[in-house]
């Protein structure tokens, strides 16, 4: 059975965000994932991993104006100095935290510019920000958004992205493979996985429709994480999902496909 980061931007939001650490670990998580880390002292965001013996496995590079609207800046021409303090300020939010990887959000097409401008602004950011990354000891993910949740996204698809990563050229730059996004876009969920293991450095996961917890919907993910164990996934899977009454109420989808599991006694994250 795979292992599982809780989502702490969508998990747990009946609580306050520093609260949510504890209620991860008490669930039985051992990992955890979130957004942005930004609106937090670096050192306080430490004390709560630390103190419920929690690992962090991902968070993003900062994404510009996420209450205005904005989804990530790493494809607006014009924005390259931000998107360079982003990835500086990011390294150092992942280092005080021991969290080895970073997505980057490419950000939606901006009014008045063509694709070929955009693409060739987000080759040059992830060079750079890969670069940097590289240097720190840590990885660079890239992220396709579904345009139904997003639209106007300029990252859809996992073609699309695996031809960015090439284009890039750096082994420092990963793909994430978001289960959910991909059902929206393109489904072949367990091709891609099969086909594209190598290349994928984060998987994420929700049910469709209604982007709730696994059995909600109409992807089968008892067969998935089956399906990865034989592919030898070793990483976390991150829980990004809006629980459809509370959070503890919604977990029950892990003791159900963890019974179905060859090896019933599974823990999370263990």
């Amino acid at each position: 059975m795979p292992k599982f980061a809780a989502n702490l931007t969508m998990l747990f939001t009946e609580l306050p965000f520093l609260e949510r650490f504890a209620a991860a670990r008490e669930a039985g998580f051992t990992a955890v994932e979130y957004l942005f880390p930004y609106d937090f002292p670096k050192e306080e965001l430490a004390r709560q991993l630390r103190a419920n013996g929690l690992k962090q496995v991902l968070h993003n590079l900062p994404a510009g104006d996420w209450a205005g609207g904005e989804r990530g800046i790493a494809c607006h021409p014009g924005r390259e100095a931000e998107f360079r303090e982003g990835v500086a300020r990011a390294i150092a939010y992942a280092h005080a935290l021991d969290c080895p990887q970073l997505n980057c959000l490419a950000g939606k097409l901006p009014a008045g510019v063509t694709r070929e401008q955009a693409q060739a602004t987000l080759v040059a950011n992830l060079r750079f920000a890969a670069a940097e990354l590289k240097k720190a000891g840590l990885r660079l993910l890239v992220e396709p958004i579904n345009t139904f949740d997003i639209p106007g996204f300029f990252l859809t698809r996992s073609d699309q992205a695996l031809a960015l990563i090439e284009e890039v050229g750096s082994d420092a730059l990963l793909l994430q493979y978001d289960i959910y996004h991909a059902q929206r876009m393109e489904g072949e969920l367990a091709g891609t996985l099969g086909k594209h293991l190598a290349r994928i450095g984060h998987i994420q996961l929700a049910d469709n429709p209604g982007r709730n917890e696994p059995g909600t919907g109409e992807i089968n993910y008892g067969f998935l994480f089956g399906h990865l164990d034989a592919l030898g996934w070793k990483g976390f899977i991150g829980c990004e999902y809006k629980p459809k009454t509370t959070t503890l109420e919604g977990l029950g989808w892990l003791k159900k496909l963890g019974s179905a599991a060859p090896n019933p006694a599974y823990e999370l994250g263990l």
